[in-house]
């Protein structure tokens, strides 16, 4: 018999809750019991994700890019198993290409100071998370909603918490089973931020997705990591 399963899920930079709808449709009649955090970088309310269930539970973690980062420590401390979808240890990478990395986040900053430039802005960097994927296949995100002050003050302290990231999120459980999701194409991603993160997580299984972008929009990406959390769970149960 499975164990029940709680999954809290937290999205990327830019993004929102809605990005899990697919997944939890995809996962209605698994019992999948889902608890969604929000950044609020547009128009919904700031929620952090806790732990509800307490009893006869496996404890799920899933983010997508920055996501992990944004998940408080104690909430790490009670995951079980982790799926890590596009994400990273450090986002700027060491050499050349950390400071190329540096330099666009310091000019997406600087877009944020004006609503018009900040939509601009936002609208670019998402066709870049959906490369080579066409961009009406993405969810709903902060580009759709308002970009008043607040909001796009809340976006330039990630892009910083972006560059700060130097290794794995605070909490992170040494001894969860843990999924490691990449996007070949990848062009947000810098492809040494990819390799440091394995190294990072040497124990983890890893999907590699080719010809698929930042935000996993083909390669069934959900069927491949639903069919590898279901796979945990019966190893738990």
């Amino acid at each position: 018999m499975k164990a029940e399963l709680e999954v809290l899920a937290m999205h990327g930079w830019a993004g929102d809750a809605r990005c899990w709808e697919a997944w939890q449709a995809a996962t209605d009649t698994l019992g999948w019991r889902w608890e969604t955090g929000e950044r609020s970088y547009g128009r919904f309310t700031p929620r952090v994700p806790a732990w509800k269930m307490t009893t006869q539970t496996r404890r799920l973690v899933m983010g997508h890019s920055l996501g992990p980062h944004l998940i408080p420590p104690k909430v790490w401390a009670g995951a079980d198993a982790v799926v890590l979808l596009a994400s990273f240890a450090a986002f700027v990478p060491p050499g050349r290409a950390g400071r190329r990395t540096r330099m666009a986040l310091a000019g997406m900053a600087a877009s944020l100071d004006d609503e018009a430039r900040a939509r601009n802005m936002l609208t670019h960097f998402m066709v870049k998370v959906a490369e080579p994927q066409p961009t009406d296949l993405l969810p709903p995100g902060a580009v759709d909603g308002p970009l008043d002050e607040m909001n796009r003050t809340r976006l330039r302290e990630d892009l910083g918490l972006l560059e700060r990231c130097a290794g794995l999120p605070e909490g992170f459980p040494p001894k969860a089973r843990v999924l490691v999701v990449e996007a070949e194409e990848d062009r947000i991603l810098e492809p040494t931020a990819r390799a440091l993160l394995r190294a990072a997580l040497p124990q983890a299984d890893v999907i590699t997705l080719p010809g698929v972008g930042h935000a996993l929009l083909a390669g069934d990406v959900i069927g491949r990591v639903v069919a590898w959390v279901e796979t945990w769970r019966k190893s738990e149960g």
